[in-house]
């Protein structure tokens, strides 16, 4: 499967009035498409520090000392809160502990569903009508560049067929958008009417002259060429007259039999109209700008055929060779200026990793970032569809890095005074008093120098390596395949704008999603408050929510927690089947092992900001190595343990003050005397299968897990045996 997240090396901190504390320290971890990672460990683990991280909402007062977030190939702690936007929702949502702090208690629960969807599709048009005219630009430049070689009359003929293409473009667009308008309405009044025959059939319906005249003038909008058409057209529009007419008379007798016949009817012809096929607009719009004809009279499908033959012959074809000629002339110019800037890395890498904190060093260090931040600049390829995001997050991130090392000379000077004189007045007291004072003196908070260039030199060999790969791949690059891209993303954008998502839509979208989170009734309570529903339902919501933009990755933060377990349950198996359905990437963050037991594909054990243990599930829960990971296996309730569940003595540590050792030592009834003097590395026990304990070093005395942990783990094969066999049988 391919990896839709990678977190390599994440450290964060947070200032505070103690001191630096150290939440995230080190950690890696992947994320494959359709996969469920689940993140666990107890309160001030660093679970939400990491989750917050990859949606970019951490406190004010947090430190991101280093690593990376790759999402999709881009590094989510380098992009700009404008790229942010436009993934936070989309792309990755979040579900939050407590359904009510992330619910606007006096506001419907209807329009909290839709104004997101509605904010974010005006979003996306503006970003479609942009992202259509920049590249559009961009190609025409290049086209004339390549082929024209210094012709006037090709570049005007190049300039031409580009400035056709926008224009046909804008007829498609003119096309669908009537297209979209007359099949939305059939949608709507669909859904509207299955609604109002329910009400009719229950006598609870309500305004029925109101609701019927705007139902039916609603109706009457699907007719177009391509949606309701002859014949039906005018027998949805006589329809949709009677039921008008008999509205009234309807709503004094109660008598509904005629309108429900003719609501039927319209139903009908609306459900066929919607399951025709959809016409090619983009070769449309070529045929209807350009040919001076009407369209030909033939059935759809066959008349997507002649246009886009029409198309390909007269435009399509030749367009695209240019479009291919500029694709192979870009890169051809851009690998040169990348070898360039991999030369520059190069002595920029040797120069960086031996830098002293002198005022010369710094000088050319800032010389160099600039240099290479100009050179990367060139050799960014503008044609490419998707931006380079380590290419062009590379320069800010170097300035940081520098500024970081440099920065830290002067702070640690600071840092060690202040520490020096509240140690000098806290020995004061406790000389003049006699005794300790009830405070203790701020150790000092220093840049570790050492890192800090281990940064610097960490970016350039980073976007080396990038390089590197572009650069190895680029003899095998298909560009007549890059070049249909090129158009299908054109048209793609092109399709963005004009789809306009109606508040209508957006409350029919939002009616299917409650439906989906198994909210019943959800016509009623779409109108409702959240205090009017119970914490489960209040949590189906918040998912509905999430799910309002169609996002690829979700990450639940111990979305269980305030539930009882019978709730719980059923929020995981939703979780589970919507994960199924919509082929989700999820990452559950929980305090409770047990929780994750039938969901979780991979399972990361975290403790004191780092993970201690990683595995798959079976690995984790039939194989757990880390005693931490044996202490949360064994204060874990199921039905079949007799014995008293096992508390984990002690507390965290405070990571102000982060342990020399190994941070769970003091908590650990396994712990040697090198578990306090040294922090143990990642061994590795599979290729999936990783835990940091001293435990595993082949010099270490071996230890048996605690009896409960072992009973408990025989009991799962034992269970796990007898299911298959069941299977087998069946």
């Amino acid at each position: 499967m391919a990896k839709k997240l990678e977190v390599k090396n994440l450290r964060i901190s947070f200032r505070t009035p103690g001191g630096k504390v150290q939440a995230v320290r080190g950690i890696n971890f992947d994320l494959e498409t359709g996969e469920t990672l689940a993140i666990v460990g107890e309160s001030g683990s660093g679970k939400s520090v990491t989750s917050k991280a990859i949606l970019g909402i951490l406190a004010g007062n947090s430190i991101v000392e280093g690593g990376e977030i790759l999402y999709d190939g881009m590094d989510l702690l380098k992009i700009s809160e404008n790229e942010y936007y436009k993934i936070r929702g989309d792309k990755i949502a979040m579900i939050f502990q407590d359904p009510l702090s992330s619910l606007n208690p006096i506001m419907r629960i209807g329009k909290q569903l839709t104004e997101a969807m509605l904010l974010k599709g005006r979003a996306r048009q503006r970003a479609s009508r942009d992202a259509f005219n920049t590249l559009l630009r961009r190609l025409n430049q290049t086209m004339v560049r390549v082929s024209a070689e210094g012709d006037p009359e090709k570049a005007k003929e190049l300039t031409k067929m580009c400035e056709d293409f926008d224009k046909f473009e804008f007829k498609h667009i003119a096309l669908e958008k009537a297209f979209n308008t007359a099949r939305d309405a059939a949608n709507e009044t669909i859904a509207e009417l299955e609604n109002i025959l329910f009400l009719i059939e229950k006598n609870a319906f309500e305004n029925p002259v109101r609701r019927l005249r705007e139902e039916m003038n609603i109706a009457v909008k699907a007719i177009h060429p391509y949606v309701v058409s002859d014949e039906d057209a005018e027998t949805l529009r006589a329809e949709a007259a009677r039921v008008k007419a008999a509205a009234h008379t309807a709503a004094k007798t109660k008598e509904y039999g005629e309108i429900c016949v003719s609501l039927g009817r319209i139903k009908g012809i609306l459900e066929a109209a919607v399951a025709k096929e959809e016409p090619n607009f983009f070769s449309q719009g070529y045929y209807l700008t350009f040919s001076g004809q009407p369209l030909p009279d033939l059935p759809v499908h066959e008349l997507n055929r002649v246009l886009h033959e029409y198309l390909d012959e007269h435009f399509m074809l030749h367009f695209i060779d240019y479009v291919e000629a500029s694709l192979r002339y870009s890169a051809q110019i851009h690998d040169g200026a990348k070898q360039m800037v991999c030369a520059k890395l190069n002595a920029a890498i040797d120069f960086f990793g031996n830098m002293s904190e002198t005022d010369d060093d710094r000088d050319r260090a800032r010389a160099i970032r600039a240099q290479l931040g100009d050179a990367v600049r060139t050799s960014v390829d503008p044609l490419e569809i998707h931006s380079d995001s380590i290419a062009m997050t590379f320069s800010s991130s170097l300035k940081d890095a520098i500024t970081v090392y440099f920065g830290g000379t002067k702070k640690n000077i600071t840092e060690r005074k202040r520490a020096a004189k509240e140690q000098a007045k806290f020995d004061r007291y406790t000389e003049k008093k006699g005794r300790r004072p009830d405070w203790t003196p701020m150790p000092p908070a220093l840049v570790d120098m050492d890192l800090a260039r281990e940064n610097i030199v960490g970016l350039c060999k980073r976007l080396l390596a990038h390089y590197g790969d572009v650069l190895q791949a680029s003899p095998n690059r298909d560009f007549r395949k890059e070049a249909i891209a090129i158009i299908d993303y054109l048209k793609e954008n092109a399709s963005g704008v004009v789809n306009h998502l109606t508040r209508r839509m957006a409350k029919q979208r939002a009616l299917k999603l409650m439906d989906e989170v198994g909210i019943p009734e959800p016509r009623k309570r779409y109108r409702q408050y959240p205090f009017e529903f119970s914490g489960g339902m209040r949590q189906r919501i918040v998912i509905a929510i999430a799910l309002a933009a169609d996002p690829g990755m979700l990450i639940c933060d111990e979305p269980t927690t305030a539930l009882d377990v019978t709730i719980q349950s059923q929020i995981l198996e939703l979780i589970n089947r919507l994960k199924a359905e919509r082929h989700l990437s999820i990452i559950f963050i929980t305090h409770d092992l047990g929780v994750v037991a039938n969901m979780a594909d991979k399972i990361a054990v975290m403790y004191a900001g780092k993970i201690v243990e990683y595995g798959t599930s079976n690995e984790v829960f039939y194989s757990p190595a880390h005693p931490y990971t044996w202490a949360l296996l064994s204060s874990m309730p199921d039905l079949d343990t007799n014995e008293r569940l096992e508390a984990i003595p002690g507390t965290p540590p405070n990571m102000i003050y982060p342990p020399k050792g190994d941070a769970f030592a003091d908590r650990n009834r396994y712990a040697m005397k090198i578990d306090f003097e040294q922090e143990p590395p990642m061994f590795r026990i599979s290729d999936t299968h990783f835990a940091a304990t001293w435990l595993l070093h082949p010099d270490a005395p071996k230890v048996t897990p605690p009896t409960i942990v072992t009973e408990r783990i025989a009991r799962m094969k034992e269970r796990s045996k007898q299911e298959d066999a069941g299977e087998e049988n069946n």
